[in-house]
């Protein structure tokens, strides 16, 4: 006699199925909002434990790090999860609904699609991938499988940003077709390392390397160095961009740039650059302009924050790292908590958020919670911060080839550049292909 499934058999089922046909054209399981997900994280320090902490209102009962010191320290807060050092363990589980991944940039993309693709909801820290060709596939596959999907933009969920973007859509400043962002983080560093002291006790240096090439361990990479290097991260780009940017993909309904050219200090096939700045060209959306957005990033010679020229005129107020919309009827200038509309004399003051601080983060994961319970969708699912993604991944790529591109989405290729191959499609260490 056929029984129906409970939740919890539908999802077990789900996974052992991912293999199969059915699964790719079925919906999330909806189920009850005060039933608790059984969650599944991989990375359990540092920024992967504030995540951690924002899904802890879950059942959080399977818990992976290469790390086994910062694996002990989060079992003494979750003493009934069970504890991996290696994700493709931890996934041959039954039990597991989704998982949330906190890792370094160069094993999101392997750690993402095998979580998807064994019927997992996933949500995944930024950027998306380590290359553009990681973040499509990685986007594919959540598509084929039809799975709800986070990319850990927090900034995304603040009150702010949605502010902004409901004054940029109603036409506050008129039609936008120019855009510039910029941050003075600086992610760099000056070669690779000579020292090759012993791996530290308790770190399983051949996994947290995963798909990179096998090269000796250094303190100067693990455990928060990571992203200065370009075979592990992309430095301020792929720190921030994501952050960044996000709001004026969101805002301006921005998805594939048509071309990107950067400049920088001199090319080191092994650090990320101290400075650079890209400019994206995007094409006409519908009624709205093309849009050409300029990034600027890091501290040129002399200290000399790199940001818009606007700023040394006098144009612009006093400002830390932001976005400046430029509008047909005005400027709109905001970073993560505030915004101001230019010339102030023109426009009323913004409303002051009631919003506390810490409230967006959890929103943010939260969001993603319901909809798995639910069967709704993210506001950063991986289709659109897949798009997100692989455009602050193209700028690297544009850097590190040394000239323009003029870019192809559908086929992922750069017309004119074609060093740019290299950058683009990703290289995998033997037995970690995705």
């Amino acid at each position: 006699m056929n029984l129906p499934l409970n939740r919890r058999q539908f999802l077990t089922r789900s996974t052992f199925a991912a293999a199969g046909v059915w699964l790719t054209s079925s919906a999330p399981a909806v189920v009850s909002p005060n039933e608790r997900l059984n969650l599944g994280i991989i990375g359990t320090a540092h920024r992967a434990g504030d995540d951690l902490h924002h899904v802890s209102s879950e059942n959080i009962v399977a818990l992976c790090d290469v790390d086994a010191n910062y694996l002990a320290a989060a079992k003494m807060n979750y003493p009934k999860a069970a504890t991996y050092r290696d994700f493709r363990k931890m996934l041959e589980r039954s039990d597991l609904d989704a998982i949330v991944i906190g890792t370094p940039d160069h094993t999101h993309a392997v750690t993402a699609v095998a979580s998807l693709q064994s019927g997992r909801h996933v949500y995944c820290e930024k950027p998306l991938a380590h290359t553009v060709s990681e973040a499509r596939r990685i986007s594919e596959v959540a598509k084929q499988y039809n799975r709800v999907t986070q990319l850990g933009t927090q900034i995304h969920s603040t009150n702010n940003y949605r502010r902004v973007v409901e004054e940029i859509k109603k036409g506050v400043i008129g039609a936008v077709s120019e855009v510039h962002v910029w941050v003075d983080a600086v992610y760099t560093g000056t070669g690779l390392p000579t020292e090759k002291p012993p791996v530290p006790l308790g770190l399983d240096w051949d996994l947290w390397l995963g798909p990179a090439e096998m090269r000796p361990y250094s303190p100067e990479y693990v455990p928060k160095h990571w992203r200065c290097w370009w075979d592990f991260g992309g430095g301020t780009m792929s720190d921030f961009g994501c952050h960044y940017m996000d709001l004026p993909h969101w805002a301006l309904d921005l998805r594939y740039a048509e071309s990107v050219s950067t400049e920088g200090p001199p090319l080191s096939p092994f650090c990320c650059p101290q400075w650079m700045t890209a400019r994206f060209a995007y094409p006409a959306r519908g009624e709205k302009p093309p849009v050409k957005l300029t990034w600027y990033q890091g501290v040129k010679d002399g200290n000399k924050k790199n940001r818009p020229a606007d700023f040394d005129s006098g144009g612009l107020p006093e400002w830390g790292n932001g976005i400046l919309f430029k509008g047909e009827k005005g400027m709109l200038l905001a970073d993560y908590w505030k915004y101001v509309l230019l010339p102030e004399k023109d426009f009323p003051a913004p409303p002051v958020s009631s919003r506390k601080d810490n409230d967006y983060e959890t929103e943010h994961h939260q969001e993603w919670i319901r909809a798995i319970k639910t069967g709704g969708t993210t506001s950063c699912n991986f289709d659109y911060s897949g798009a997100l993604s692989e455009t602050v991944l193209l700028g690297n790529a544009a850097f590190r080839s040394g000239g323009a591109i003029q870019w192809d989405p559908a086929t992922l290729k750069a017309a004119g550049n074609p060093r740019a191959e290299e950058y683009i499609q990703h290289h995998y260490r033997k037995g970690w292909s995705i």
